[in-house]
């Protein structure tokens, strides 16, 4: 097996869970995915089976998310499904007064990852030195939020602002709903998250978990994956070179230390860093 699925991942289930479930549908253990997403949300989860694992770090950084901020209320986890630490009324915030905070969490900013996170501190992840009672300075990460738009407003004693965001690798939503809630003074927590796009693959796209079974395989291609990538076909010659690691003279390659995916016969044979007339192997892939 060789490829990529669009799994829509249900709620209630960590990422690894669904790698899982897929390793003991499909009986084969290389398997991967291309960002995880908290067992809170759903929405697309990149799968990589077999050596497509091997593309999983050229996927787009660019993803899109649908979420809705409980103003109000904040929590251990930044989300509602962690224990709360203070609850206001906030009934008095108004849709103008958020949309004055929004431009502040647009660009290139600095983000505090949460306390209960995938990210690695000393060899252990946060949430569970957060889970063993330790404290953890971790220093902010510069992320970058390309676009956030507001698609719904529900007022009330805690209302719920619901947000389109697009966003690259590593920015989290949960921290992005607590700092907006501090922001206007009344804190904030995520109440829901859907991931509606990664790496061009998009949530009407995606298959359930149930859905996917060895007879079943609704499988992407690596170009249409890393449809980000400029893409090279090789000829006969110029596969042998590629077959055997050394670099491959080409015309019209991108600037120099460009990612190039690389195909032959339209099948994804690797990715190749562009270099003068040449385009050296980084990832060689042999059916």
């Amino acid at each position: 097996m060789f490829g990529f699925l669009n799994l829509n991942k249900p709620a209630g289930c960590t990422s690894h869970d669904c790698i899982n479930e897929l390793r003991r549908r499909l009986r084969l253990k290389r398997i991967g995915h291309g960002g995880t997403l908290d067992p809170m949300a759903t929405g697309v989860l990149p799968i990589a089976l077999g050596a497509a694992t091997r593309l999983l770090p050229y996927l787009s950084d660019r993803k899109a998310y649908i979420g809705t901020v409980r103003f109000g209320i904040t929590t251990t986890t930044d989300d509602i499904t962690g224990e709360i630490c203070q609850e206001q009324v906030a009934s008095h915030l108004t849709l103008a007064a958020i949309q004055e905070q929004l431009p502040q969490f647009m660009g290139e900013i600095e983000q505090l990852p949460p306390a209960y996170s995938a990210i690695q501190v000393a060899g252990q992840r946060l949430y569970a030195r957060a889970r063993a009672g330790e404290v953890v300075s971790v220093p902010p990460r510069i992320v970058t939020v390309y676009r956030i738009e507001v698609l719904d407003w529900q007022p009330g004693r805690h209302p719920e602002l619901t947000l389109h965001i697009i966003c690259g690798r590593g920015t989290y939503i949960r921290a992005l709903a607590r700092d907006l809630g501090a922001a206007l003074g009344v804190g904030g927590t995520l109440a829901a998250l859907q991931r509606i796009e990664s790496s061009g693959l998009r949530i009407e796209e995606s298959h359930c978990l149930e859905s996917i079974a060895p007879e079943h395989l609704p499988l992407c291609s690596p170009q249409a994956v890393l449809s980000h990538l400029p893409w090279l076909e090789l000829n006969a010659a110029q596969l042998n070179d590629w077959y055997h690691g050394r670099a491959v003279i080409c015309e019209g390659l991108p600037p120099a230390e460009s990612v190039v995916g690389v195909t032959f016969a339209t099948a994804c044979v690797g990715i190749g860093i562009s270099g003068g007339d040449r385009l050296h192997p980084k990832v060689v892939l042999k059916e």
